[in-house]
């Protein structure tokens, strides 16, 4: 008997979901994302957004995404996001005179993927020929982004013909960090607010607001991990216990040690503790396919 109940069940839920399945939306959207961390302004909507002394080189702050929406109900929705974000920040733009004076700037490229849930006050995804309504969406997601890196480059002090003089102690080389940037991921927790029109009965076009809390302090380069600072040294005089550089044994070593997590504390600015945030303001365009049999006028 309780296997009969149970196949009813699922028979009656296919159903449903055979029905509601092919209601699917797909469409694009154009914006602007800014940034929310420890360089640049704070605000989270609103951004002054574009830095002129920069606009040449940087070009204007942009967001473009594509979206899949499955519309289970004429109120509730999974979405797929895939989008673009350049962010750019600028110390200068920003109101506190601390970093006004600091004058820091950058700008990343950030590629990301969210899967949400969104809600619909009002039946907009039901079959009619047109409807408004707001609706709240939030989910989960991934980011791709650039981040800094750094190498300590350790080498002994030379003479004017470039070649290296034996050390008086400990102190006699120099530590010189050579910057790069690579490619890093992190999760995202997205949500948001946003209003939908839809309209001569496929089409739909609609304007939100998006908030992403980062789990990563790195978005504005602010920040540099210790794994990501690497020491090289120079083997021009070779130690005689090891065969390897006279830098990389003893006391040399340790002040090279030292010199790197230095040169980490110092590079590093603002709240260590603190996550970035990536805001979305975007337009879009969607439009409806796979109606069900029983759609009519």
């Amino acid at each position: 008997m309780n296997k009969k109940l149970l196949f009813s069940f699922l028979a009656a839920l296919g159903t449903v979901v055979s029905v509601k399945a092919q209601r699917n939306e797909l469409g694009v959207r154009l914006g602007m994302s800014n940034l929310v961390g420890d360089i640049g302004r704070t605000n989270y909507i609103l951004q002054k957004p574009l830095d002129l002394d920069k606009a040449s080189d940087w070009g204007v702050p942009f967001y473009g995404g594509l979206l899949y929406r499955f519309n289970f109900n004429p109120h509730q929705t999974v979405r797929l996001d895939l989008g673009y974000n350049q962010v750019q920040f600028s110390d200068k733009a920003a109101k506190e005179e601390y970093r006004q004076n600091r004058n820091s700037f950058g700008k990343n490229n950030i590629y990301e993927a969210s899967l949400m849930f969104e809600y619909n006050f009002f039946p907009v995804n039901n079959e009619q020929k047109g409807m408004l309504s707001p609706y709240i969406f939030a989910g989960v997601g991934a980011l791709m982004y650039d981040a800094p890196k750094a190498t300590m480059v350790n080498d002994f002090r030379r003479d004017a013909d470039g070649v290296a003089q034996a050390p008086v102690n400990e102190l006699d080389f120099t530590s010189t960090p050579s910057y790069s940037t690579g490619t890093k991921t992190t999760m995202h927790i997205p949500f948001g607010v946003g209003l939908k029109y839809k309209f001569n009965y496929s089409w739909a076009i609609y304007a939100e607001a998006m908030f992403r809390y980062t789990l990563t302090d790195q978005l504005d380069y602010s920040k540099i991990l210790d794994k990501d600072v690497v020491s090289t040294y120079n083997g021009d005089i070779l130690s005689p216990s090891t065969g390897g550089s006279l830098l990389q044994t003893g006391n040399y070593y340790i002040v090279a040690e030292e010199r790197r997590k230095k040169f980490i504390g110092d590079r590093n600015i603002g709240d260590q503790n603190s996550r970035d945030w990536l805001n979305t303001v975007s337009l879009g365009v969607t439009y409806s396919f796979g109606r069900p049999p029983c759609y009519c006028e």
